[in-house]
């Protein structure tokens, strides 16, 4: 039996999978924490990976390995490899006025959803680039090369031999701002227009190349975690992926390249060699984790209080921008809560009004995908709250699908590790687990108040 290892480096945690490259049967398992907040050293990635690692019961009997790890995060190397200062997080919003400084400058979102599928928000390393030159000249001077978590990961894995050595994949390389999904090339112009310097990029790899080596360990390119969240979860054509993570998104496995000059979505290329648009919000599963820390319960228990009050919460709504918003792009925004009254001051009121806010954003992200799915795949750990899953349907309108709950983003990444074995046109087809089904009729009523008061928030 071949193994492999699947590596999700998310913003929390590291979770480590290594699966039978065949079947794709869990073997074992591991993972570590992260530190909190919007900036964090990368060597804090590294030491929750070797931790992961060894309570997954090491590599020795793994043939290969894939990483996948959180999108946009900036990572800069001085000349020796060294990490210049910590990593800014795709959830680091201090470059919102950097993101709105170079979309003016280039002439506009339509130029830039044309030049690199997406209009850059904070959250994108071609923002943080700009910021870093404004407000750490001297670190900027210093930074010989930029790559992403999952770049800096991979090449850490694979001995760190030289700025040279960096690779990337496609789908991450999508998420930087300075690299096209149309052209398949980066866009040094527009990093230099950013940065006023082109630093050392990681090499761009197919999706079956072999990003290096770590002893006999084959190493796969990698990618993002939403890339690696569509190849774990098997989306198919005529699906839309609802993932409730630390962000929330939405997107779809596409044959085209997207351009949306509104800029809610954002063009990504996938992990198989197509594309991902994906529309993302700042705000998911901590919503639910602000309100059961408000109310004092489980997060168990904020789900059956949800399930006690009427549909509509009586009218009490909650509009989630808890740490700001970037689909819409408000990054100073906060969160508001409309139509308190007597009766509606109950826990289960506020508990129920919180699962229906937070689904009604992630249904905005969905309607910005243009698309009519035929179902709707309810992922990530905010999806395993039965009351999201009983009322997400009549958010959505459409009938919701949770797959057995797992390691959506570390599964991708070991079945892309596995596909570096297989060495064929498309991934292994490795059979899922049990599904959830769930439908009930839609509720456009809840839809319309949720758009009322999210104007005035």
């Amino acid at each position: 039996m071949s193994l492999v290892a699947g590596v999700d480096s998310s913003t929390q945690s590291c979770k480590v999978v290594i699966r039978d490259a065949e079947t794709g049967d869990l073997v074992r398992e591991g993972r570590a924490a992260h530190p909190d907040g919007t900036e964090v050293h990368p060597d804090a990635w590294w030491a929750a990976l070797c931790e992961a690692i060894e309570q997954a019961g090491g590599l020795g009997d793994v043939a290969a390995l894939s990483v996948a790890a959180q999108q946009h995060g900036m990572v800069c190397l001085d000349e020796h490899g060294e990490v210049v200062r910590p990593a800014l997080l795709w959830n680091d919003t201090r470059s919102a006025g950097a993101a709105d400084d170079l979309v003016t400058e280039l002439g506009g979102p339509a130029v830039w959803a044309e030049a690199v599928g997406s209009v850059p928000v904070a959250s994108f390393t071609i923002t943080k680039l700009r910021w870093l030159v404004t407000h750490e000249p001297g670190n900027a001077r210093r930074t010989a090369a930029v790559c992403l978590p999952h770049d800096w990961l991979t090449w850490k894995l694979a001995g760190a031999a030289g700025l040279g050595a960096l690779t990337t994949d496609r789908g991450d390389a999508s998420g930087t701002g300075y690299w096209s999904p149309v052209t398949g090339a980066y866009r040094t112009d527009l990093l230099e227009k950013a940065f006023g310097a082109t630093p050392i990029l990681p090499r761009v790899l197919s999706p079956t190349d072999q990003a290096g080596a770590r002893g006999a360990i084959r190493l796969a390119p990698g990618t993002g975690d939403n890339m690696a969240a569509a190849l774990g979860v098997g989306a198919r054509p005529g699906d839309v992926v609802v993932s409730i993570g630390t962000s929330g998104t939405a997107f779809a496995v596409a044959g085209t390249p997207s351009a949306d000059p509104s800029g809610l979505v954002a063009g990504f290329a996938d992990a198989t060699g197509r594309f991902l648009p994906l529309a993302c919000t700042l705000n998911a599963a901590r919503v639910l984790d602000a309100a059961a820390r408000m109310l004092d319960v489980s997060l168990d228990d904020l789900g059956a209080l949800a399930m006690q009050a009427p549909p509509g919460a009586g009218g009490l709504t909650l509009v989630p921008y808890l740490e700001g918003e970037r689909t819409p792009n408000l990054p100073d925004a906060t969160g508001s809560l409309h139509g308190l009254t007597l009766s509606t001051a109950t826990p289960a009121h506020l508990a129920r009004a919180a699962v229906e806010g937070l689904l009604c954003h992630l249904a905005d992200a969905l309607d910005a995908l243009g698309l009519t799915p035929e179902r709707v795949l309810l992922i990530g750990g905010g999806a395993r709250s039965e009351a999201v899953r009983q009322i997400a349907p009549t958010v959505f309108g459409r009938p919701v699908v949770v797959p057995e709950p797992g390691e959506y983003v570390a599964d991708g990444a070991a079945r892309q590790a596995a596909w570096l074995l297989a060495g064929t046109p498309e991934p292994p087809g490795w059979e899922s687990g049990a599904t959830s089904h769930y439908e009930a009729p839609a509720t456009p009523e809840l839809r319309d108040r949720y758009a009322r008061a999210r104007v005035l928030a």
